[in-house]
């Protein structure tokens, strides 16, 4: 623990993040929830409901366990080893994904095998999410954090470039599917163990009194005082109830469009590298510009990304089209974790950021599940022209309530937790 964190220790630490975050994406890429998992269901023959699904489920089942997981580590000590004990889950599940595809024999059965792994390996992420939210907090400088986490998420999108060069050198290879994928697997499981062993050289805050000690009771009571009174939080989750529309989109882009087009799966690791280029490229500027004029702005790059994928897949009428659409979810990616990271900590004013985040995910899965059954019955029915209109139906309506609801955290802070809102 660091009595006096300076903008040194913080560099120190960004230092650090970027070798992970590389290592991070550089494994991610052969496991990314819009081409590589939905492609690989598909082929193992799971049925469509449930391959355009994926994105939606991989966000369900973070949220199932964010919001114990920041009632049991309200008190944590030593942070440092929390982070790194739970990444240890993902580690493990991604190791079990890669030996059974790699070397074991499978069935009929297989796509319920990887659909298992694939909700577990969601879950764990689930576990990690708030430990790793106040990991981040007691090892930065708020008024450096967008910068940090821009440089950061562009870094795992370089990682990932590198990892999508590598993903569709070893699916247009003589390995035979699945196993295609499992050594992929293999990768991505020795990626997160580097990864995760790099928090261990980090500099941590010392605690301040108002992270002291907190009983069950008042736990329960900040979290009810925040659902309930902080309206301008209630806004904000609105609008992120109507952007979660998007998660079965990025499911449904990848299956609608090889239906179209019917290009070859190996393309998984074009559409990996060109996400990945702009999702860097967006990371960058979004941090920048939350740091500049607020991180609301640089989530409404975001916002956007995902609206015009859905336009761009509307109007598909050749391959260059879905390059397009794929541009575009980059550029949504990317801008969304560097702003949506970045708000949690406005929003909370540095205080219960575990609770924020698990709310945020814990509030949303509902939602998320009902966009899930209701684009799985459109696409199980071929109705797909009213699934991508209705996708951008939501994120217009998401958009707007950002733009004209929302207030930014970081101008107006804490002063928004009583003024009139929808709980009024």
């Amino acid at each position: 623990m660091i009595t006096n964190f300076s903008i040194d220790d913080h560099n120190y630490n960004l230092k650090y993040n970027l070798a992970h975050e590389f290592f991070w994406g550089f494994g991610i890429a052969f496991h990314t929830i819009y081409a590589v998992v939905p492609l690989f269901l598909k082929e193992l023959g799971a049925p469509d409901y449930i391959v355009v699904s994926t994105a939606g489920l991989f966000s369900i089942a973070i949220a199932f366990p964010t919001l114990l997981i920041a009632a049991l580590g309200r008190n944590i000590i030593n942070i440092k080893r929390a982070v790194i004990m739970v990444h240890g889950m993902i580690v493990f599940i991604s190791f079990l994904m890669g030996f059974t595809f790699t070397f074991i024999n499978t069935t009929s059965t297989a796509w319920e095998i990887y659909f298992i792994y694939f909700i577990l390996y969601a879950f764990s992420i689930g576990v990690v999410v708030p430990i790793w939210a106040e990991f981040l907090n007691q090892s930065t400088l708020k008024s450096h954090r967008g910068k940090f986490f821009g440089l950061g998420f562009a870094c795992n999108s370089f990682g990932s470039f590198i990892g999508g060069l590598a993903l569709r050198y070893i699916l247009e290879s003589n390995l035979p599917f699945p196993k295609n994928f499992g050594v992929g697997f293999i990768i991505l499981f020795f990626c997160l163990m580097i990864g995760t062993v790099l928090f261990m050289p980090f500099r941590i805050k010392q605690k301040t009194n108002s992270q002291s000690f907190k009983s069950l009771k008042q736990f329960l009571t900040e979290t009810k005082l925040i659902v309930f009174h902080h309206k301008n939080f209630q806004r904000y989750i609105l609008s992120r109830v109507f952007y979660s529309a998007c998660l079965p989109g990025m499911g449904l882009y990848a299956i609608y469009c090889q239906n179209k087009f019917n290009f070859a799966i190996s393309e998984a690791g074009t559409f990996t590298i060109i996400t990945v280029i702009f999702s860097g490229l967006s990371s960058y500027i979004a941090g920048h510009l939350g740091d500049l004029y607020g991180h609301k702005t640089s989530m409404l790059l975001a916002y956007s990304g995902h609206l015009i994928a859905v336009v761009l897949a509307i109007y598909a009428s050749d391959m260059l089209w879905v390059y397009g659409i794929f541009i575009a979810i980059g550029i949504g990616q990317g801008a969304f974790m560097p702003s949506a990271m970045n708000l949690i900590y406005d929003f909370s004013n540095g205080e219960n950021t575990k609770t924020y985040m698990a709310l945020i995910d814990s509030l949303l899965a509902p939602f998320i599940l009902i966009f899930i059954i209701f684009i799985g019955w459109l696409i199980e029915n071929e109705i797909y022209t009213f699934a991508l209109s209705f996708l951008f139906g939501s994120l217009t309506i998401g958009i707007s309530l950002l733009l004209f609801e929302v207030k930014d955290p970081k101008k107006h802070g804490k002063n928004l937790i009583h003024i009139d809102g929808f709980s009024s």
